[in-house]
């Protein structure tokens, strides 16, 4: 794709957001459940008035913490963040259809993920292959998608192997999220445990393969956690938990090669207490990044340089309770909603689209343990 036609792209893109619809839309929530009565929460969200509603519980699955919806928007996928499946050192991952009318799951299948302490999940861009990071075991694996979102067993498995500098946390490998970048032809995981973000090549089949540059460093300590791309896939941003920072890297596609341009807080100059970040997301028009502190308890905000993509802190916005776990921007770019995983609470944010910056609607729910949000426009 010329840089011409991605670019008149991201253009559609972002004009479509500004205009869309404002009718409501699902949102779905993953949290650490146990017992019939917790799993995946329903919710709906009243984009008129920034309204969150809890509708119902899908009840009866295991720590289903982390949630990702298939490009179709007719299949939900979660990694059950469990140490054991089926007498297995594994977590697992779960298939469900999903309704867009009334917003109800159906479980299609489960299967092992193949390591411990399953915890993040990525779909690509075709909706043929769905990646999994194992945290615990410090391994990714890859599962080809069906036509009736039927996940496979596992057709490709990577054990990590390493250390860094942190004797407490990062004696092995922690394998903590996984992406696909924009072109579909490579995957990111970014391993807390070794200080890298790895890289692989993904074939047709959802095959991974050691990319050539294998990986990319980040500051010894850090601990990487999260990465998302920015729309233009030039620019990677990646959450460092244990330090909380974020780093900025240039992206070649042509490579897969990723370059450290800057490095900077999440935090105001005057904290002093225990924080670590849990997730970094870019909005759809890539002009702000947001990261969420654990201990600040807020959300930071940046602007992004569109040349250079460097970030530039916007604000600090509390987020209106205690461990912001997991957050996401709903599809018209025009609401962020925070999981509290401590309060046990999500909380609906309004974004400025001139600024970036965040101001709570009034909305929240009351949920046990939330973790993940993740939407799906309701038909």
């Amino acid at each position: 794709m010329t840089c011409k036609i991605l670019m008149s792209a991201i253009a559609l893109s972002i004009a479509s957001l500004l205009n869309a619809d404002e009718k409501s839309c699902w949102v779905y929530l993953g949290a650490y459940a146990k017992g019939e009565d917790q799993g995946i929460t329903l919710c709906k969200l009243d984009r008129t008035k920034g309204k969150l509603e809890k509708v119902k519980v899908f009840g009866g699955h295991r720590n289903p913490a982390f949630l990702e919806i298939h490009p179709s928007g007719k299949f939900l996928y979660a990694v059950n963040e469990i140490k054991d499946f089926k007498g297995e050192t594994a977590g697992s991952v779960t298939a469900f259809s999903v309704d867009a009318k009334t917003g109800n799951l159906k479980q299609i299948n489960q299967v092992s993920s193949r390591g411990g302490g399953a915890c993040h999940l990525t779909i690509d861009a075709d909706g043929k292959a769905a990646l999994v990071a194992n945290y615990g075991g410090g391994s990714v694996a890859s599962f080809r998608i069906g036509e009736d979102g039927t996940l496979s067993e596992a057709v490709s498995f990577i054990q990590h192997e390493g250390s860094s500098v942190d004797e407490r946390r990062q004696k092995g490998p922690h394998a903590h999220s996984i992406n696909v970048d924009p072109s579909g032809k490579r995957a990111y995981c970014a391993d807390l445990g070794l200080d890298k973000v790895l890289l692989y090549k993904v074939n047709k089949k959802g095959q991974l393969k050691a990319n050539d540059p294998p990986f990319a460093k980040t500051q010894p300590g850090g601990g990487p956690r999260h990465l998302n791309f920015h729309p233009s896939g030039k620019f990677a941003y990646v959450n460092l938990e244990m330090t909380s920072k974020v780093t900025v890297f240039t992206h070649d596609a042509k490579t897969g090669i990723l370059t450290e341009v800057q490095t900077v807080s999440t935090l105001p100059m005057n904290f002093t207490g225990n924080n670590s970040t849990a997730e970094i997301r870019v909005h759809p028009t890539g002009k702000f990044v947001y990261c969420s502190n654990r201990g600040h308890d807020s959300i930071a905000v940046f602007a992004i340089d569109e040349k250079s993509g460097k970030l530039t802190l916007v604000e600090h916005e509390q987020s209106g309770g205690k461990t912001p776990r997991n957050f996401c921007i709903d599809p018209s770019g025009a609401f962020l909603l925070v999981a509290n995983q401590n309060t046990n609470n999500v909380v609906v944010f309004r974004i400025d689209r001139n600024t970036g910056s965040l101001s709570s609607t009034g909305s929240s729910i009351e949920t046990p343990k939330p973790v993940c949000v993740r939407f799906v426009e309701a038909n």
